[in-house]
């Protein structure tokens, strides 16, 4: 997501920086490129009118129109008033009962991605130190309560089994209950949902708030819908007095709108995000690391976190040990592509680097990942220590265990040789300032 938003942005504010002199025309023009950009992002209009009006207010005072670098200052006051506009420079983490246990309340439209989202939470409590308990509570789609058990077991998640024949008050009741009795602190409650806002659904979710008077109610949006996502969650906050806004499906390919507009026109702060189908693709929200993806200015933090929750801290020491003493082998490079895999998606790990905003999937060959192991897995343990060894012979061997091609064992080993040089030369090359490169994976 935001890859079209990002590319304009991107552009108008290169060209605004490198400005040595902001005068109100250049300044209109940057706005109204911004403006566009915006609009066409499906941004809602008051959003857009709101961030515009400020930038300019800003832009034209006298401190950024007599400073040094007034352009790379305008820059910066449009990050900030794009923080400001998702949330501010704070994030807002959830509330938690002085009494446990505390109940989140999932709410929203049915396809808006509830379900997956509860385990979701369920897995990110867990990684935090809590105790979750999840409870299905969906009695309208039976698959639902199926699903949320199947996510819950395989994420070795405690949750509330049951048949369904029961209204949603007296499961979610039972659930909490339950989860008292077994000392969870945490209750993750999924709630029914419909195609549309209706009263019977706004009469069950009330009378599950009344009752079960939860912590969180926080209303789950799809970003994919846009602006009526923006106006869904207005729906809810009125009749419901939710709490916060979790977004999901921000890797697809929508243009985002709903991410930069639900907070400013809900006035609800945005809890959580998601990114991806897997139970650990859910990240609490930053307003000012979202700001960063959008400018191409990267997200190094989110990156850094989401790699020290795949890599085994014994595997990286040892893996420190080898590069250092240059032992990095075949095999050390396939497990630290199975690491890479564990982040999620290559091309969203890939934009959190600053500057590569820009890198679609369509620009990586995604499947390289999957033929290098394929390669190395079929290769001796030796093979894998020694790759001079490698004769016609053995790679033909390898080539057929692989399913790949002789050539293609050809250009791996070729590549390991370079990345082997770069890894030697790495601080060499730093020094001279050379650019990220994508040896293994670009098209």
């Amino acid at each position: 997501m935001f890859h079209s938003l990002a590319e304009r942005l991107q552009r108008v504010l290169a060209k605004l920086g490198g400005q040595g002199r902001v005068s109100e025309g250049v300044l209109a023009e940057s706005l109204r490129e911004v403006r566009l950009a915006l609009l066409e992002a499906d941004v809602h209009v008051g959003v857009v009118k709101a961030l515009v009006d400020a930038v300019r207010e800003k832009a034209l005072g006298e401190a950024v129109l007599r400073s040094l670098t007034p352009g790379q200052q305008v820059v910066k006051i449009v990050r900030e008033e794009l923080e400001r506009l998702v949330g501010g420079s704070e994030a807002r983490p959830l509330s938690f009962a002085s009494r446990p246990p505390t109940v989140v309340l999932l709410v929203g439209l049915q396809g808006s991605g509830k379900t997956t989202t509860a385990a979701k939470l369920g897995l990110w409590l867990a990684r935090s130190g809590r105790f979750p308990y999840l409870v299905p509570a969906d009695v309208q789609r039976p698959a639902a309560i199926e699903q949320l058990v199947r996510i819950a077991r395989e994420s070795g998640l405690a949750v509330h089994e049951h048949d369904g024949r029961r209204r949603p008050l007296e499961v979610a009741r039972e659930g909490v209950a339950q989860a008292r009795r077994s000392g969870h602190d945490t209750v993750v409650v999924d709630t029914a949902g419909r195609l549309h806002v209706d009263p019977q659904l706004m009469a069950e979710l009330g009378e599950l708030r009344r009752e079960l008077g939860p912590t969180e109610v926080l209303f789950v949006a799809d970003a994919m819908t846009g602006q009526d996502a923006v106006r869904s969650a207005t729906e809810f906050h009125r009749s419901l007095d939710a709490t916060g806004v979790i977004l999901t499906k921000l890797d697809g390919d929508a243009r985002g709108g709903a991410a930069l507009s639900i907070r400013h026109v809900t006035g609800l702060p945005i809890k959580f995000i998601g990114s991806g189908e897997r139970p650990t693709d859910l990240e609490a929200f930053e307003p000012a690391r979202l700001v960063g993806r959008i400018l191409g200015m990267g997200d190094v933090l989110t990156l850094i976190e989401k790699a020290e929750a795949a890599i085994d801290e014994r595997e990286a020491q040892e893996l420190e040990r080898k590069l250092r003493k240059d032992e990095f082998t075949l095999g050390d490079f396939r497990d630290q592509l199975r690491m890479l895999r564990r982040m999620g998606p290559l091309s969203s790990v890939v934009a959190m680097l600053p500057g590569m905003s820009h890198v679609r999937e369509s620009d990586l060959d995604t499947r390289a990942v999957a033929r290098v192991i394929a390669i190395v897995d079929s290769m001796t343990p030796r093979e894998r220590e020694l790759p001079r060894i490698l004769d016609g012979s053995r790679k033909r061997r390898i080539a057929r265990g692989s399913g790949q091609s002789v050539a293609e064992i050809n250009r791996l080993l070729k590549q390991f040789a370079q990345l082997r040089r770069l890894l030697k030369g790495a601080r060499a090359a730093a020094g001279r300032g050379r650019r990220p490169r994508l040896p293994f994976f670009g098209r």
